[in-house]
């Protein structure tokens, strides 16, 4: 094959998928719009050549590396002015990687490294944004007026040698100016965050110590969660008057998340804002405000951090969860493996539950000292359609000699030393694990059911209200959790209409949503519940499931009894 130097300059269109989902016939149309009255004129103009369309991108050539820069930066501003005025929802906008290397020509059409690079780099740049390889910046240094930022040697997809990448710097002309050392860390495995500093938005200034304080209490309460790599206060606070985008902070600091905020005082009203960034797409993965009367400072200090700190925290996790979905099995590492375990294991199903221990039984071989695999293994052991106390016992005391220091083994130690009916030793160890991390909702919902089941059901009641507000987007078992409690005290009605909203439960929570109907005279909802059951487990025992369920009294086991019998489940 015939082989030359070429500039390749690949483009691509941010959110393609969605704007086509949306209006499929509007975004073929508008992108050939631009095409017609943009993109391909200054293509013309700088002396490209087209190589290939896709949908949503394009690849083309150019003899000189000035002219493709040049040529992208130019498209980039022509794109500004189209989409000014127009919706979020209405704006295109594109990602254009330039690159300067050897290609392989065969008819019109271009292969090779030179071609590859150029693609990766475009999924480096941020969106509306150019992003070019060294090869390209040594070309172009001297000869354009252009402000960069030097994101250091990058490992990407199927290139075997890191890829040096420069940002152009839109609207900043004036020089070259390093924004970013080579030295970048290397991302950590687990989810990663930074704190920024909350603006205070009050009128006085002094007030920036309220903003300050939350802030480091966020920073230090989010340290408790041992599966997430937070960075620490001096490095977040020394970006307070940097104004980079979430894509820049991610690369500066190496994270996957950024939590930024305000705060406000206003009379006797203080107004807290708080908002999850994902660094490398820009988009905004959850946002809350805070309301509080002024009365003591401190005190709020304390709440806002807290109720924030434990909100994050569940974002966090299912956003790690859903990335590690993403990955190909053969580049997962044992943390990923742990978090599609622990995906599979929550949605309560026979089927899931299995998949849940390949999963994490596969997070174990990689990493045998990993103790947070175990503890999620052994639950897989109490589900009602395959119980073996002693392989989860076994399981999740490993965890914990592992790891002492981590939190969720010592929920799970303590849950399946509550199913063993071993009261003490369950109470012990999840009193360790809210010692551990007071933020963790989990540990809090687990120390509720252990008071539930032995004999103190307003408790268990008092500490669930407090797990749900530390974690307004607690997974459905808190609710099954709560009905125990409320069946307890009879009362059956509140229960059964918590329950009755929820879509996916176990056949712990089928079970104790069809006593709970039943007994409130909802004879229709509670066979249907009684139904799911079975066709879950169809050699259920309504005596055999009552008495396996923990209760330290024999009354309350007949208790329950009573409702599942009324709802027609079989003895």
């Amino acid at each position: 094959m015939e082989r030359r130097l070429a500039a390749i300059l690949a483009a691509d269109v941010v959110g393609y998928s969605r704007l086509m989902e949306a209006d499929e016939a509007w975004t073929l149309a508008t992108l050939k719009g631009h095409r017609e009255n943009l993109i391909d004129p200054k293509i013309s103009e700088h002396h490209g050549r087209i190589v290939k369309l896709m949908g949503d991108g394009m690849l083309v050539e150019f003899a000189s590396v000035v002219n493709a820069v040049a040529c992208a930066l130019a498209i980039q501003d022509g794109m500004t002015d189209r989409n000014e005025g127009l919706s979020e929802d209405r704006r295109i906008a594109f990602r254009i990687g330039v690159h300067w290397g050897d290609v392989m020509v065969e008819g019109d059409d271009l292969y090779g490294d030179g071609v590859n690079v150029a693609a990766r780099l475009e999924g480096l740049a941020q969106p509306e944004g150019v992003c070019i390889s060294q090869q390209a910046y040594d070309q172009v240094e001297t000869k354009l007026d252009l402000a960069v930022e030097d994101c250091g040697p990058q490992q990407v997809k199927n290139i075997a040698r890191p890829v040096r990448a420069y940002l152009i710097s839109q609207g900043k002309p004036g020089g070259t100016k390093t924004l970013c050392k080579s030295n970048i860390p290397p991302p950590p495995s687990k989810p990663s965050i930074a704190v920024l500093p909350f603006d205070n938005m009050s009128d006085s200034p002094e007030q920036t110590y309220f903003s300050d304080g939350i802030t480091e209490d966020i920073i230090t309460e989010l340290t408790r969660f041992r599966t997430l790599f937070v960075i620490a206060r001096n490095s977040s606070f020394a970006f307070r008057d940097e104004r980079l985008n979430a894509s820049q902070f991610g690369r500066r600091l190496g994270v996957q998340y950024l939590l930024e905020g305000s705060v406000r005082r206003s009379g006797n009203r203080l107004r807290v804002i708080a908002q999850l960034v994902e660094t490398a797409s820009g988009n905004h993965l959850w946002a809350e405000r805070y309301d509080r009367n002024v009365e003591d400072l401190f005190d709020i200090q304390d709440e806002l951090a807290r109720t924030i700190v434990g909100t994050l925290a569940g974002r966090l996790e299912t956003s790690a969860m859903a990335a590690a979905k993403r990955q190909r099995p053969d580049n997962m590492l044992a943390y990923d493996f742990l978090l599609r375990g622990i995906d599979c294991q929550q949605r309560l199903t026979k089927m899931e539950n299995e998949k849940a221990r390949n999963l994490l039984e596969r997070a174990i071989a990689i990493d045998p000292e990993f103790a947070l695999p175990y503890a999620w293994l052994a639950l897989t052991w109490t589900a009602d359609w395959e119980i073996d106390l002693d392989q989860a016992y076994r399981l999740a005391s490993k965890s914990v000699t592992l790891d002492d220091s981590e939190s969720r083994c010592h929920v799970i130690f303590g849950f399946v030393c509550l199913l063993r009916k071993e009261f003490e030793k369950a109470l012990a160890h999840t009193e360790r694990a809210v010692a551990l991390n007071p933020n963790e909702s989990h540990g809090i919902a687990h120390l509720s059911l252990v008071y539930c089941f032995t004999g103190q059901p307003k408790r268990a009641i008092d500490l669930m209200a407090e797990a749900m507000q530390i974690n307004p987007f607690y997974p459905s078992w808190y609710d099954t959790f709560l009905a125990y409690a409320l069946y307890k005290l009879r009362r059956y009605e509140e229960a059964a209409t918590k329950l009755l909203r929820l879509s996916t439960r176990s056949i712990w929570g089928n079970a104790i949503a069809a006593a709970c109907a039943a007994q409130a005279g909802m004879l229709d909802q509670a066979h249907h519940h009684a139904n799911l059951v079975l066709e879950e487990c169809p050699g259920f025992s309504a005596r055999k499931h009552a008495m396996a369920d923990p209760f330290s009294e024999p009354m309350d086991a007949e208790h329950l009894l009573e409702g599942l019998y009324k709802a027609g489940l079989p003895a």
